[in-house]
């Protein structure tokens, strides 16, 4: 394998070709992806190492009191062959780096082969194509997070360890010294934390991006609007922290916190600069100077470090691992975004040239990453998710009911898309009968009885599914629930419209799949309404058949959710896109008449925003635009089909037209959006009345749930992910 290194005596970089570490217990083999230039710190060594031995000499005092020490104990000629021997020698860069887990070692139950890992330490995650990580120096990536931010994980954790010293309270101001990657990232963790953040930096692009990013007020330190805008926010206290993000000899970075900090301030250092501490300016004040190590707790301690031993929680809450975990998830919710700090990102093959660079000043950047090539089997294999097969076994069918009799429903679940766009179809339809209502709490079953005339409501749902009057069950639960509920219903021979999604992972459709063939129920509808909305049925009749291959491109608006939304629990019910992604996959499957057969998707940092970009067999695409940040004024969901010389356009379910040959346009009155719901309930009743075949396949069902699956794996991966069909 590759590695940068570098040579301290001669200043001499390279990328080597090394031994492969081996896996040993403890700990994990890890492929990176990506790793991080820390253009702080190992700049600062790169420019060491090119110094002549006076120059480092005088850049090291604390080594070379090392050595003076050694001459005393051991004698000059023994001294300087250690001395010697140990500069001409090749050292590691690196500390910060995204990955995928290749092998597991003995001991370790928390991550397995596959997984996408974000790895800390200067001797664990150096620049190399594989590194050996000690359990405690990683962390899982969130779902949805890019390897290219994760890669940041380790220096978040330094920020971080940094404001937690600073023990920053909700309205305090506080002043950030540097704004380079560490300054930057601590500006951010700062505005997050609800406190009010002026930054200095004589650098006036630096400046400008920590106000981009949240920063009340930047400057350079010389300038007058620093004092000013610090004198405006504190009503002339000054600041409640100053946290030192500089580096070099200049010692105006203390003295500039001892200026603008209140009476009994914080001053954190973080960096490494001078720290000459004005004495009288610090007594007068007496200020509370305090030292930040590193990512946090367990720094430096082998036992924690290499042999995996944790701190309890209820001593040391935040260790240097829980500081990566928690900078990894406040990046995959969107409180910190890295990607406008990423000025570069260089191939690892071009390292050398890229720290010359860096070193020289011709490239000026915050932060760089290196991109690792993929392994030659990697390229030719691509990343697979299985598409389980349909199997109907010959357990119990599906009892034989009077066709005059009115078909019996029962609902699980009575929340707002039940009683705002099931229900009111459904309460009104003639032959249909709303048997039972079946909630977790009383009152919500109560309220939906009275409201839509429920013949009784309950919180038993065994007695439900046990009884034989019932002809088909609605699932319109939480997300988590929905696959398990499914089952449970297939398996007492019921007719089920589950709402979507069907699964939120492919354990969980497998285990659906395991009921239909237990039971030989395969009456299963999920609610994917779109296909059955009367204005794009009509479209797709206009736009009539094609014959070459189409490229489909759907806009879902999605916009934000409220604070609080049950939604926004992801680690129990699922990404936005798991939950709802569905329902766009569906509907362009339906439109190309055929499954897709791969899967790719790439996100930005700091939202849930996705693009999603899907093939088909005939060589067709369909892209789907999953954006939550657009306005909350524009249309929801927008819609091109494209081919054979003519466009199908949607324009969010209120108006569509046909381009090419016969131009064909709906009616420019406005009317209401109608979805489909109402149409895709007619076709369920009428399949649950008359025992005909479900409206929508359950082959395209499963496969709809498995590509939406697909999009989480092809995130983590990075790589278009090909969807396999279960023999």
């Amino acid at each position: 394998m590759k590695q940068v290194v570098q040579n301290y005596k001669s200043g001499e970089l390279a990328v080597l070709d090394v031994p492969v570490p081996g896996c040993k217990p403890g700990g994990v083999l890890v492929r990176t992806a990506y790793s991080l230039i820390s253009t702080g710190t190992e700049l600062m060594k790169v420019s060491e190492a090119g110094m002549s031995m006076l120059g480092k000499a005088r850049s090291r005092p604390d080594q070379v009191a090392k050595v003076m020490q050694s001459v005393a104990t051991n004698g000059m000629s023994a001294t300087y062959q250690k001395v010697m021997g140990k500069l001409d020698s090749y050292t590691p860069l690196g500390y910060s780096l995204c990955g995928v887990v290749e092998q597991v070692g003995p001991g370790i139950d928390d991550v397995k082969v596959g997984d996408l890992v974000a790895c800390a330490g200067n001797e664990h995650a150096l620049h190399a194509e594989l590194n050996w990580v000690p359990k405690n120096l990683y962390a899982r990536v969130p779902d949805g997070l890019a390897p290219r931010h994760a890669a940041f994980g380790t220096v978040g954790s330094i920020a971080m360890q940094g404001v937690r010293q600073g023990e920053p309270q909700l309205g305090e101001v506080a002043l950030v010294i540097g704004l380079g990657l560490i300054g930057q990232l601590v500006a951010q963790l700062l505005t997050a934390s609800g406190v009010r953040v002026v930054g200095v930096d004589p650098d006036p692009e630096r400046c400008a991006l920590a106000e981009r990013l949240g920063a009340a007020a930047c400057g350079d330190p010389a300038s007058s609007a620093v004092e000013a805008a610090v004198a405006e926010l504190t009503d002339g206290h000054g600041v409640d922290q100053v946290y030192l993000a500089a580096g070099g000899g200049s010692n105006q970075p203390v003295e500039l916190a001892a200026r603008l900090c209140r009476d009994r301030g914080r001053v954190v250092d973080i960096g490494k600069c001078r720290l000459d501490l004005p004495w009288n300016a610090y007594y007068e004040k007496e200020l509370d100077v305090r030292f930040s190590r590193s990512y946090g707790p367990g720094r430096y301690d082998p036992e924690y470090e290499l042999e995996g031993r944790d701190y309890p929680i209820g001593y040391v809450r935040w260790t240097e691992r829980r500081n990566l975990a928690c900078f990894l998830d406040l990046m995959a919710r969107g409180r910190v975004d890295v990607d406008p700090l990423v000025s570069h990102v260089a191939d690892f093959d071009d390292a050398v040239e890229t720290y010359r660079r860096l070193k020289d000043g011709d490239l000026k950047a915050v932060a760089v990453l290196f991109r690792y090539p993929e392994r030659a089997q990697d390229a030719e294999v691509r990343p697979e998710v299985a598409v389980p097969a349909v199997r109907r076994g010959g357990g119990a069918s599906v009892p034989a009911r009077s066709a005059a009799a009115p078909v019996r429903l029962a609902f699980v679940g009575a929340g707002n898309y039940a009683t705002s766009m099931l229900l009111p179809h459904l309460a009104r339809r003639e032959g249909v009968e709303l048997s039972t209502v079946v909630t977790t709490t009383a009152l919500s079953a109560a309220n939906a009885r009275r409201k839509f005339g429920f013949a009784s409501a309950t919180t038993d749902l065994d007695a439900v599914l046990g009884d034989p009057s019932v002809d088909a069950v609605f699932v319109v639960t939480r997300h988590s629930s929905h696959a398990e509920l499914t089952r449970k219903a297939l398996l007492a021979g019921k007719t089920v419209f589950v709402e979507k999604p069907l699964a939120l992972t492919e354990d969980e459709l497998a285990g659906v799949l395991a009921a239909v063939e237990e039971s030989g129920n395969d009456r299963l509808q999920v609610g994917f309404n779109r296909r059955f909305a009367p204005l794009l049925q009509e479209a797709r009749s206009r736009f009539g058949p094609r014959t070459g291959p189409a490229s489909l491109r759907y806009l879902v608006n999605a916009g934000r959710l409220q604070h609080g939304s049950w939604y926004l629990q992801q680690g129990t019910e699922g990404s936005r896109f798991a939950g709802e992604g569905g329902h766009f996959i569906d509907t362009a499957s339906w439109l190309l008449g055929a499954d897709p057969v791969s899967v790719y998707a790439t996100a930005p940092a700091g939202n849930d925003d996705l693009q999603v970009v899907l093939r088909y067999p005939d060589g067709s695409t369909a892209t789907i635009s999953y954006v939550t940040t657009g306005p909350a004024g524009y249309p929801k969901e927008t819609l091109d089909l494209i081919a054979d010389g003519r466009v199908l356009r949607l324009d969010d379910f209120v108006r569509a037209s046909v381009h090419g040959g016969r131009r064909w346009v709906s009616s420019r009155l406005p009317q209401a959006r109608n979805k489909g719901q109402n149409a895709e309930l007619a076709a369920f009743v009428k399949a649950v009345r008359t025992g005909g075949p479900m409206p929508v396949p359950l082959e395209s069902l499963v496969a709809t749930t498995a590509a939406t699956l697909a999009v989480r794996t092809a995130l983590a991966g990075g790589a278009p992910v090909t969807l396999a069909r279960a023999l």
